[in-house]
C-alpha cells in the first residue's frame, strides 16, 4: 500500500503544516554572537539591526544579507610620502585601529571600509605635515598624532565607524636629507665645543683676575694694618715724650740702636761683629735710662 493509503488526506496536511512551522521557526529565530551584528532587510530595504542574543524575524519576508563583526580591527601599516613646510620629503608610516559601531551606516554608505579609512588617513597626514617644519614633525609627534586622530574620527563618523587608535609609527627621511642633517648636527656639535672652550678660557681669565684683585686687596689691607700699628706706636711714643720729656725719646733711640746691633750679630757666617764708636755709649745710655726708670 502507498503512503496515501496508510495516511489520510488530513494527516498529510497536518504533517505539511508541522513541517512548515518547524521551517518557519528555524528561519525566524536568529542567534547573533556577541562579536557580531546582523543587518535585516525586507524586500531589499533596511528593517532592523539585530544585536547579540536571540532575535526573531519574519520568515520568507526578512533576510539577513550582512553579518558585521564589531571587533576592533587593524589596518595594514601604510607608508606614504609627505612634504613638510620647509620642503623636506618624508615617508610617514601610520597604523590605524577601528571598529564598526553602526553597521547600517557602514553597509549602505561605504563599499570598501579599509580602503576608505586608509585613504582618509593618508590625506590627513599629508595635510598636517604640510603645515609643519621638519623639526616640529620630529619634536611634536604626539601633537601631530592627536590632530590626525581627531580629524580621522570626525570624517569616518558618517560611516558608523569609531577610530580607536591612529598612530604615526615612524618618520623616515631620504638619504640626501639625512646626510645634510648629519652635517648640520656635526657643525652644531663643533660650534658648541668651541663655545664651551671659549667660555672655559674666559672663566679662567676671570678667576685669575679675581685672584690678583684679592691678593692686591689683602696686601693693601696688610699695609693699612701695618700703618695703623706704626701710627699707634708713634702716638704712644709721642705721648711718652710729652709726659716724660727728652729722656723718653733718648730711651727709644737707644733701644732701636741696641735692637739693630742684635740683628747684625745674628747674621749667618759672621764671626766678627764690628761695633761703631758710639755703640758702647748707646748701651751705657740705655742702661742708665733703664736704671733711671
Amino acid at each position: 500500500m502507498g503512503i496515501e493509503n496508510i495516511l489520510g488526506g488530513g494527516d498529510i496536511v497536518m504533517i505539511a503544516i508541522a513541517a512548515l512551522l518547524i521551517l518557519s521557526v528555524f528561519l525566524g529565530v536568529r542567534i547573533v554572537p556577541q562579536s557580531e551584528k546582523h543587518v535585516v532587510e525586507r524586500f531589499g530595504r533596511l528593517r532592523a539591526v539585530l544585536g547579540p542574543g536571540i532575535n526573531f524575524i519574519v520568515p520568507f519576508l526578512d533576510r539577513v544579507p550582512h553579518k558585521i563583526s564589531i571587533l576592533e580591527r587593524q589596518l595594514p601599516n601604510a607608508l606614504q610620502d609627505a612634504i613638510t613646510a620647509d620642503n623636506v620629503l618624508v615617508k610617514v608610516e601610520t597604523s590605524v585601529f577601528y571598529r564598526i559601531t553602526e553597521p547600517e551606516k557602514t553597509v549602505y554608505r561605504i563599499r570598501d571600509v579599509d580602503a576608505a579609512i586608509a585613504t582618509t588617513v593618508a590625506g590627513i597626514v599629508r595635510s598636517e605635515i604640510g603645515v609643519m617644519e621638519l623639526d616640529e614633525v620630529q619634536s611634536n609627534r604626539s601633537q601631530l598624532i592627536a590632530k590626525v586622530r581627531e580629524q580621522v574620527a570626525a570624517m569616518v563618523d558618517d560611516w558608523g565607524i569609531e577610530v580607536t587608535r591612529a598612530e604615526i609609527l615612524d618618520v623616515n627621511l631620504d638619504e640626501a636629507t639625512r646626510a645634510a642633517m648629519l652635517q648640520q648636527l656635526n657643525a652644531e656639535r663643533a660650534r658648541r665645543a668651541l663655545v664651551t672652550e671659549a667660555e672655559g678660557k674666559k672663566r679662567a681669565v676671570e678667576l685669575a683676575a679675581e685672584a690678583q684683585l684679592f691678593q692686591a686687596q689683602k696686601e693693601a689691607e696688610a699695609r693699612r694694618i701695618g700703618a695703623d700699628a706704626e701710627a699707634y706706636a708713634t702716638e704712644v711714643v709721642a705721648a711718652a715724650i710729652a709726659k716724660n720729656g727728652l729722656e723718653a725719646a733718648q730711651y727709644q733711640v737707644a733701644l732701636k740702636q741696641v735692637d739693630a746691633l742684635s740683628q747684625v750679630a745674628k747674621g749667618e757666617g759672621k764671626q766678627t761683629v764690628i761695633l761703631p764708636a758710639a755703640a758702647l755709649e748707646s748701651f751705657t745710655n740705655a742702661f742708665k735710662l733703664l736704671g733711671a726708670k
